[in-house]
């Protein structure tokens, strides 16, 4: 399987260069580093966890047009390739169909503990230090105000409303990043989101500040 990592590796890398750089190669490092550390504290299937990492944002629907089913189909195709057995692939696919914040309302009944870990992973990387800088560098990809105090978060937006929504940086904190701390489902995932979640509490804290000249 080692082999089959490496060649999944080089096979994310061709197909997100140039991505945004919220989304791109890094990002996905990242998340699969995140889900490996989950991963050794959890009884999982250690394959299905880091093909799902690696391929969970491969054409993510934000980059076209909100179409859903891009990614399962190209990470299939890759996997058939791969020779990887079917009850694998129909499990990465799993995770990978299931891992949105946009789609937790639509969320499975006991949920897989594979695709708990790699939910966790992705979220993680939302939060925090880098989660600050992967949110104001999508909303200047989006050209979305920084902030604007007359426009206030909407918290109860549909899954339609939030795919199409062009509201400000700031107030996507309250919209996802500082919900996703008490969404996490394992142990590990919720210590390491503490830290980042006080961060990016400190981090409003000052914004407002400089903001309002105080």
């Amino acid at each position: 399987m080692k082999s089959t990592i490496n060649n999944t590796v080089e096979f994310v890398k061709e197909k997100l260069e140039g991505a945004e750089a919220g989304h791109d190669w890094f990002h996905i490092e990242r998340v699969w580093k995140l889900a490996r550390k989950i991963a050794e504290t959890e009884d999982c299937d250690q394959d299905v966890v880091e093909l799902s990492a690696l391929l969970h944002d491969i054409a993510d629907p934000k980059f076209h047009n909100g179409d859903e089913t891009i990614a399962p189909k190209i990470s299939r195709e890759f996997l058939e390739q791969q020779n990887i057995p079917n009850e694998t692939i129909e499990k990465v696919l799993f995770v990978i169909n299931n891992i949105s914040f946009k789609n937790r309302d639509q969320a499975p009944q006991n949920p897989p503990i594979e695709l708990k870990i790699v939910q966790d992973a992705d979220r993680i990387d939302a939060i925090g230090a880098i989660g600050v800088a992967r949110v104001f560098n999508f909303g200047g990809f989006k050209n979305n105000p920084i902030y604007n105090p007359e426009i206030q978060p909407n918290l109860n937006m549909s899954k339609d409303q939030y795919k199409k929504s062009n509201g400000t940086t700031i107030n996507h904190f309250y919209e996802k990043l500082l919900l996703l701390k008490d969404l996490m489902n394992t142990e590990e995932g919720k210590k390491l989101a503490v830290e980042r979640h006080d961060y990016m509490l400190n981090f409003l804290d000052q914004f407002y500040k400089e903001w309002n000249v105080d």
